[in-house]
C-alpha cells in the first residue's frame, strides 16, 4: 500500500512548505471544529519543556511531502471542517502563506499556532485566518528563561496587539512548569492579559512525553498544583481560565 504522506520529493524547491508531522483528525485544536493539524518544522526558540524537540531543527530527518498532504485534504472536503498549522513555529517558514492560501481555497477554515516569534509574517497571514492560538510562555522578565532567546518577549507580546487590531478570533495558552511559571510569574502574566483586555486563558500543565530537558523533567514535581485557590488568584485578572490536560 503507497505510503499517502510520502518523504519530501526531493524535486520540490527550497521554498516548498517543510512538514515535521501530521494529525489527520482531531476535535480539540480548533474549537468546536474538526480539524487535521500540520506540524510545520522549524523552530526559533529553544523552550525547554517542549514536547516536540524534533520539529525545532530547520530541516528535519522526516519531512513530509506537502503536495501531498494537500491532495490529501481535497478528499477530506465535507468531513473536516478546518486545518490547523501549527509547529515547530509555522511563521519561520515564507511558504506557508501559499500554503494557507490554497487550503482555505479548498473550503477549510484555517487555524494557526503561534508562539509570536515573528509579528511581521504573523501580520500578513492574519487576513487568512480564521483563529489563532498564541503561546504566551511568560511574563516579559521570564521570558528568556523559557525560550532561551534574548528579547523573545517582544515579538510574542506584539503578536498579541496584532491579532487583537486585526479582530481574528484566538485564545491565550500558557504551559505550565515550577521551574519556569511558578504561581508569581502567572500573577504577573495574568495581570498584563488584564490590561491588554484578555478574557479567557487556557493553561496547560507540563506534559512530560516528548520533552528530552532533563533537569526539567528532574523538576516536573515542582509544577504548581492549578488548585481552586491558584486559579480563583488568576481569575481575578482574567475571568475565564481552561485548564486543558
Amino acid at each position: 500500500m503507497n505510503d499517502p504522506f510520502p518523504p519530501l520529493s526531493k524535486t520540490l524547491t527550497p521554498s516548498a512548505l517543510r512538514i515535521g508531522g501530521l494529525v489527520p483528525f482531531t476535535a480539540t485544536d480548533y474549537p468546536d471544529a474538526l480539524a487535521a493539524v500540520v506540524f510545520c518544522q522549524g523552530c526559533p526558540w529553544r523552550c525547554g519543556y517542549c514536547h516536540n524537540p524534533h520539529l525545532i531543527p530547520a530541516q528535519g530527518e522526516h519531512l513530509l511531502d506537502w503536495p501531498a498532504i494537500s491532495e490529501w485534504l481535497e478528499t477530506r472536503r465535507g468531513l473536516l471542517d478546518a486545518v490547523v498549522f501549527s509547529g515547530g513555529e509555522p511563521t519561520a517558514q515564507p511558504a506557508l502563506l501559499e500554503a494557507l492560501t490554497a487550503t482555505r481555497a479548498r473550503g477549510f477554515r484555517i487555524g494557526l499556532h503561534t508562539g509570536g516569534a515573528y509579528p511581521r509574517r504573523l501580520q500578513a497571514l492574519l487576513p487568512y485566518l480564521d483563529w489563532v492560538g498564541l503561546d504566551l510562555k511568560a511574563g516579559p522578565d521570564g521570558y528568556e528563561r523559557v525560550t532561551g532567546v534574548v528579547d523573545s518577549e517582544l515579538g510574542a507580546f506584539e503578536a498579541l496587539t496584532l491579532i487583537q487590531h486585526a479582530g481574528v478570533p484566538f485564545e491565550v495558552r500558557t504551559t505550565v512548569h515550577g521551574a519556569l511559571t511558578p504561581p508569581k510569574e502567572l500573577r504577573i502574566l495574568a495581570a498584563i492579559l488584564n490590561g491588554r483586555g484578555v478574557m479567557r486563558w487556557v493553561l496547560q500543565p507540563f506534559r512530560a512525553l516528548g520533552c528530552d530537558n532533563k533537569a526539567l523533567l528532574a523538576r516536573a514535581d515542582e509544577a504548581p498544583v492549578l488548585d481552586e485557590a491558584l486559579l480563583q488568584t488568576l481569575r481575578e485578572f482574567v475571568p475565564h481560565i481552561d485548564v486543558r490536560h
